[in-house]
């Protein structure tokens, strides 16, 4: 099955993209277009998902907000951070709704771990996250922890649309305008954050490299 990879340069509008994911969504489903993975990179924005509460908006005069009928709750959208679009055949993934969204998080953990970051998924938590021995002890005694990748997808007739956003170098304090996926005791982090001088370029050559291995049809690891 063919993929396509497309990477669209500076910043794409996020109306445009959901125009986008729709056309090409339906394109799959009638088998009039190959599936596609999209990079691209949003001018500062919040959206909200189905599960979005609106406490949870603590800031929002800051930057425009757009409903965007994914999975989740509210996350943050801006330059510096690499937004992977997976428009895909799930029924051709196995029809596992919770196994294809282990995969993705798989695959970006396969991803991180080419710049040897321990990516890992947390029970009751969407997204991959990293431990933090550099920080202080939490209240609890225990190594705190950071998010640096949020997932949230949105089926239609099997086929998937939205996807996920890897934190390469945002403005990490314009998360501050919202409740990251509605959990109020980790932070966020990044990989310029962690220490690491990992490019755009660098983080989607590892996505491309991982990706057969972790999401191709026919493997999955569920």
């Amino acid at each position: 099955m063919t993929v396509d990879w497309i990477t669209t340069q500076g910043l794409t509008p996020y109306p445009e993209a959901l125009a986008f994911m729709e056309e090409r969504a339906e394109a799959i489903r009638a088998g009039t277009a190959n599936e596609c993975i999209w990079l691209v990179e949003h001018p500062p924005l919040y959206t909200s998902g189905t599960s979005a509460r609106s406490e949870d908006l603590t800031d929002p005069d800051r930057f425009p907000v757009f409903e965007a009928r994914r999975g989740g709750q509210y996350t943050y959208h801006g330059p510096g951070q690499r937004v992977a679009y997976v428009m895909l055949d799930v029924a051709a993934r196995g029809r596992d709704v919770r196994c294809f969204v282990r995969d993705l998080e798989r695959w970006v953990i396969a991803a991180l771990a080419e710049f040897n970051v321990k990516g890992e998924i947390r029970p009751g938590r969407v997204g991959v996250w990293v431990d933090r021995p550099d920080k202080p002890l939490g209240p609890d005694g225990i190594v705190q922890e950071d998010k640096i990748a949020a997932l949230g997808i949105r089926l239609r007739k099997w086929v998937s649309f939205h996807g996920l956003s890897i934190n390469v170098e945002p403005d990490l304090s314009h998360f501050d305008g919202i409740v990251p996926c509605g959990i109020r005791d980790h932070g966020v982090t990044s990989l310029v954050d962690l220490g690491l001088p990992v490019t755009m370029t660098d983080l989607d050559l590892a996505l491309r490299r991982t990706f057969q291995t972790e999401m191709e049809p026919g493997r999955t690891s569920c």
